[in-house]
């Protein structure tokens, strides 16, 4: 039987899954990374260090198992963070760290300088690569010189585990304008300053083999050389692939360090401030979008506000998570009047704001801690249903999604984001998340599973959540209380250094 391996590394963490043939989840590993926050708006990792380091650690725990045999491996997909800037030199050794995807806003203080030398019309947002890329020009022209290729993570990988230097067809949008709308690089003079065509990866489709195991990453990895590897892609794409996100109207929601969304249809739609696009599925396209927060803000508040339950878990307590989910659960929707802004590091979707900041508001001296980390869970839903309520007005029928990434294993976040948006939520039978999503790709790239369609028959859908009417009552005049705050002081949000 053939094997397939699949990575992805996302922003606190990576993971590698291996499958079967049939689809059917045979190992997993994980390793946790860090990032850095150099300056406010500016966030970096070490694609070096963490980005080829994880894959190779996790490749040699996943083939230490007596079990498999390597000669069996059958091919290799890679995932990660999406819309993320590194520059390489010819060998595929970086010339600096990463600049990291929409976290990171230090291309937005060029922003309209850049769309004006380019005539967009739409706003670049900080999710885009084109304003990073413009970035490093100006303020690390050296560096901008050197490079050889300005890479995303997922090419960055492939390159290393192959030569090749390849983007697909879903992530080549980031880039926007230095790809055209077909995918292929944009060729006018006029967006040449930015990088010239031949410093981007070639554009492929998603399953397409990128190219082969090379003798030095087998070294390196412990996987045999000559293994095919797939182009790979973001790793929210490759998340929802992994929950069945395969046809129109199906949607994804993925709860990881951030949150991001993605709505499948049949042709291009575009909504101002949501990216359009290719989707990985031959003919189908996605309406997608993403937050700054989500698990990081909830990570934020464990570690500030209830350090004391993650000192016992390390000590070998219980989870600090479930136990915040059970406390979560206890305090009444809408928190008894206690509201966050989660802009803790700016915002994307829906408000394309990288200067906001985040607030805790209407405590009083009845509020606990336990009230604070509920209003978080409640702030990230309102800004999903924020993207909902886009997809609607825009007559996009919603009435359930799947959520995925580790938030998702919160029972008591599933139902608030239920009973925030009206939609029933569902939840997929592998919580692993997008390295299941990769070996999946992987596998059709190779033929053993025959299409994208034949993930329905796979992935399964093992738990519902649905919204409770009196509840949603609650909640909408919450969200419309949120909306107002963020109205009333994002002028005295934007003079705060």
């Amino acid at each position: 039987m053939d094997y397939f391996l699949g990575f992805d590394v996302g922003t606190n963490s990576s993971k590698g899954t291996i499958i079967n043939e049939k689809g059917e989840v045979l190992y997993t590993a994980s390793v946790a990374h860090t990032f850095e926050n150099p300056k406010p708006g500016y966030f970096e990792q070490d694609a070096e260090k963490i980005w080829w380091g994880d894959l190779c650690r996790l490749s040699r725990l996943l083939l230490a198992h007596d079990d498999l045999k390597k000669t069996a491996i059958a091919g290799v997909g890679v995932s990660a963070l999406g819309c993320d800037v590194v520059p390489v030199d010819r060998n595929c050794v970086p010339l600096r760290k990463a600049i990291l995807y929409g976290i990171d806003a230090r291309g937005m203080e060029a922003a309209s300088e850049l769309a004006a030398l380019c005539s967009i019309k739409e706003p670049f947002v900080s999710s885009d690569c084109a304003p990073k890329i413009y970035w490093l020009r100006k303020n690390e022209p050296e560096v901008w010189k050197q490079a050889a290729y300005f890479l995303t993570a997922s090419s960055y990988l492939t390159a290393k585990l192959t030569g090749e230097y390849v983007i697909d067809d879903f992530l080549t949008s980031s880039f926007r304008p230095l790809y055209t709308a077909g995918g292929d690089f944009n060729r006018d003079p006029g967006v040449s300053f930015i990088c010239r065509p031949n410093q981007l990866a070639r554009p492929l489709k998603t399953t397409d083999t990128a190219g082969y195991i090379s003798p030095e990453a087998s070294r390196q990895t412990g996987i045999p050389a000559g293994v095919p590897v797939v182009t790979g892609t973001d790793d929210s794409a490759a998340e929802a692939i992994s929950s069945g996100v395969v046809s129109c109207g199906d949607f994804m929601v993925q709860l990881g360090s951030t949150a991001f969304m993605i709505y499948c249809t049949s042709s291009p739609v575009n909504i101002p401030m949501l990216s359009s696009s290719r989707y990985l599925v031959p003919g189908i396209y996605s309406v997608d979008g993403g937050t700054n927060t989500a698990g990081n803000l909830t990570r934020w508040i464990r570690d500030n506000l209830f350090s004391d339950f993650a000192e016992a878990e390390k000590k070998g307590g219980e989870n600090a998570y479930s136990l915040l989910a059970e406390r979560a659960a206890g305090i009444s929707p809408g928190s008894d009047g206690v509201i966050i802004l989660p802009y803790f590091a700016g915002e994307r979707v829906p408000i394309n704001d990288p200067f906001a900041k985040g607030a805790i508001f209407g405590l009083l001296m009845n509020h606990s801690r336990d009230h604070i980390y509920r209003a978080a869970l409640e702030a990230v839903a309102y800004s999903i249903d924020q993207f909902i309520a886009l997809l609607r007005e825009h007559k996009l029928p919603v009435s359930s999604l799947i959520c995925t990434g580790g938030g998702s294993l919160n029972s008591t976040w599933m139902q608030i984001i239920a009973d925030v948006s009206g939609c029933i939520v569902q939840k997929p039978q592998y919580s692993i998340g997008a390295s299941y999503g990769d070996a999946l790709i992987s596998a059709i790239g190779s033929g053993a599973i025959s299409d994208f369609q034949a993930l329905k028959q796979i992935i399964k859908l093992e738990k519902s959540y649905s919204p409770d009417p009196d509840t949603y009552g609650i909640y909408k005049i919450r969200k419309q209380q949120f909306q107002k705050l963020y109205q009333d002081n994002k002028e005295f949000m934007h003079t705060l250094s």
